[in-house]
């Protein structure tokens, strides 16, 4: 009986006999022997079966490079023995590309530094892309009714923005008795807290209370939309969406995004609105400043602070939405792919809220608005 590989002595050519398969692999394992000499052919006329297993165990036999090159020209192999042979061949060669020793060498960090500016490059590029490909199909649907997916857009802010009042309400009125907390022990040592109505109101109107909405939208939203659309690609449900000749970007991101745009300029009020009162309960247990008072002072701040403020919702809700739904469309075929996506999501939209957010502080401030 032949052994399962075989290579006769002053001969160049692998021989393949029997079944490479997941149920005799502790057989094969122990009686195959990888060759002596490097083989320069291969032939596979005696193999009668092979999956994944046996071709797992071939490539440690013989090396991934070496299988790499017998494969292509090898005698007796089918069509589909030979890509699964090279599939598996090539996936453990990436797996187990040898390392450098861990040894570090002059310029090692200036290479890395050029690969991570690359990638945020291609990364900004592909962005601006999907960008321009959402704002397409928003222009071609906006003068057609019919095809607007009032639904979806309706779920998605019940999703977004409803589900989303609590939190925001109980993270702004805690940030708004911190801030008031903060200023009223920082302005006693020069007897002014009654400045501290103004602290919280300008604080609120023109920064915090967008800027921490947008924070735990990227947070809860952001993930969501890469979650669930990741996990629909996981599931073939956005190529059957394709076969069927319905658009993705059509049922998916622009219900996702326009829903966000609507409310993320409402929860930014309610937001404003919570850390003001949290800020107002601290000023009448602490300063004795009744709300009457407090609303007077208020009153007499100019509402452009609060439009400046909320001028910056729909943007960070535009940028919060898309790079939720293209890290979705990213995601691979496993469940770690999903939460891998995830979690980039989260932090991109965090990183590009906070740098929008600054931007338009600078703008506003050289404005002199």
């Amino acid at each position: 009986m032949n052994a399962p590989l075989n290579m006769e002595a002053g001969s160049t050519c692998v021989q393949l006999y029997g079944d490479w398969t997941l149920a005799r692999y502790e057989a094969l394992a122990a009686s195959a022997r990888a060759p002596e000499d490097t083989p320069a052919t291969l032939d596979a006329s005696g193999l009668t079966a092979l999956d994944t297993a046996g071709a797992a165990l071939l490539v440690k036999l013989l090396g991934a490079e070496q299988l790499c090159t017998l494969v292509p020209s090898a005698a007796g192999l089918s069509e589909e023995r030979r890509a699964l042979l090279l599939a598996v061949a090539k996936s453990m060669r990436e797996r187990t590309a040898p390392a450098d020793g861990g040894r570090r060498r002059m310029g090692d960090g200036l290479a890395q530094l050029g690969q991570t500016t690359l990638s945020a490059w291609h990364q900004v590029m592909q962005f601006m892309g999907f960008m321009g490909l959402a704002l397409q199909t928003f222009v071609v649907l906006l003068p057609r009714p019919l095809r607007w997916r009032v639904t979806p857009l309706v779920a998605q802010m019940h999703q977004a923005g409803l589900n989303a009042v609590p939190i925001v309400v109980l993270l702004n009125f805690l940030i708004g008795a911190v801030v008031a907390f903060l200023g009223a022990t920082v302005l006693e040592n020069f007897g002014a807290t009654i400045y501290t109505v103004d602290l919280v109101a300008y604080a609120f109107m023109r920064e915090l209370g967008v800027l921490l909405v947008a924070i735990l939208l990227a947070g809860r939203t952001a993930s969501a939309y890469t979650a669930q659309i990741g996990s629909m690609k996981v599931n073939e449900e956005l190529d059957a969406l394709r076969v069927q000749g319905l658009s993705p970007m059509e049922l998916l991101v622009l219900p996702r995004v326009m829903a966000l745009v609507i409310t993320l300029p409402l929860l930014a009020f309610i937001g404003v609105m919570a850390g003001m009162l949290g800020g107002a309960t601290v000023a009448l247990l602490s300063l004795d400043i009744t709300p009457a008072r407090f609303l007077a002072i208020v009153q007499e701040i100019p509402v452009r602070h609060l439009l400046l403020g909320l001028s910056k919702a729909p943007i960070f809700a535009v940028l919060i939405a898309l790079i939720g739904c293209l890290e979705g469309f990213k995601v691979g075929g496993s469940a770690q792919s999903v939460g891998e996506h995830t979690t980039s999501s989260v932090v991109q939209s965090i990183f590009v809220v906070i740098l929008v957010d600054a931007m338009a502080a600078l703008f506003f401030m050289e404005m002199d608005w």
